[in-house]
């Protein structure tokens, strides 16, 4: 039978159906931009708290005979905030992570006057370093938000970071470049998150060997993201899981419970597979 037969008997069906389903998509759409709103207000006010550097304590031995209680292991998790951001905005999931028996938990705030992401990367690489050193750990996590994702991805594929992370988790990182907000071209590093630019194409060459898993958050509501898509890795030499989430924006990527339990699950071996498998993550 041919399309053209099929057509109208589908159309008096749609012309039902779109009414009611634009209405869920707007209401939906709404309910996003109101969270949006809420997490940028109550984050401005919790900019102040994350300017400084974290204070780094070395681990203090248990003293002899104490008997030790059974926590999940697993490496250190750093956090890797966003453009013009700080360590503040990963107040609730380093509590759901702590909450969990992640008890070592780390950020790395790099300046907001930083200009390249590779200059970034090389900041990790050394915080990452001496993270190992002091935990006596051999890898680390890592989970990064937006541009933190991408200066961890580079750290990992590009300046041989492999060796020291095991997996690498980003929430809305423009993995491919953005072409969202053209105006803010004039600021260097938001022009390294173009598609075309030098760094995306470094991340676009082959990387055989590259040991890192990385586990992708992306979002149908991220107005930070164009196209969408921007948000999955797609390499064919990397391990990499990329994660739908449906029904928040850009901001409520590193804020939402429902997030913070999918990085959890990331952050074990076999969860992200299941997580794609199950097709996302829906919070709304």
């Amino acid at each position: 039978m041919k399309v053209t037969g099929v057509l109208p008997l589908f159309l008096p069906i749609c012309r039902r159906l779109w009414p009611g389903r634009l209405a869920s998509v707007s209401v939906t759409l709404v309910k996003a931009t109101a969270l949006e709103a809420a997490i940028l207000a109550g984050h401005m006010l919790l900019y102040p708290t994350g300017l400084t550097q974290e204070r780094r304590q070395a681990a203090v031995p248990a003293p002899a005979g104490t008997a030790m209680l059974p926590v999940p292991t697993g490496p250190p998790v750093v956090l890797v905030h966003g453009f013009i951001d700080n360590r503040s905005v990963f107040v609730l999931l380093r509590r759901s992570l702590a909450q969990h028996g992640r008890q070592r938990v780390e950020s790395l705030n790099y300046s907001p006057l930083t200009c390249d992401i590779r200059t970034a990367a090389e900041l990790l690489g050394r915080h990452v370093e001496e993270i190992c050193e002091r935990t006596g750990s051999a890898q680390v996590d890592i989970v990064g938000h937006s541009l933190g994702g991408l200066i961890a991805r580079y750290y990992a594929q590009c300046l041989g970071g492999d060796v020291r992370v095991r997996t690498v988790v980003t929430l809305g990182t423009p993995h491919s470049g953005t072409r969202a907000v053209p105006l803010a071209n004039a600021h260097p590093i938001v022009r390294q998150m173009r598609p075309d630019s030098p760094v995306i194409q470094e991340l676009a060459r082959p990387a055989p060997g590259c040991r890192t898993r990385f586990v992708s958050f992306w979002s149908d509501l991220d107005s930070v993201m164009a196209p969408l898509e921007a948000a999955c890795v797609d390499h064919p030499d990397l391990e990499a899981h990329n994660i739908r989430v449906s029904g928040i924006g850009h901001l409520a990527l590193p804020v939402h419970p429902t997030i913070a339990a999918g990085i959890r699950e990331a952050l074990d071996s076999d969860s992200a597979m299941r997580r794609q498998e199950g097709g996302g993550l829906t919070v709304a």
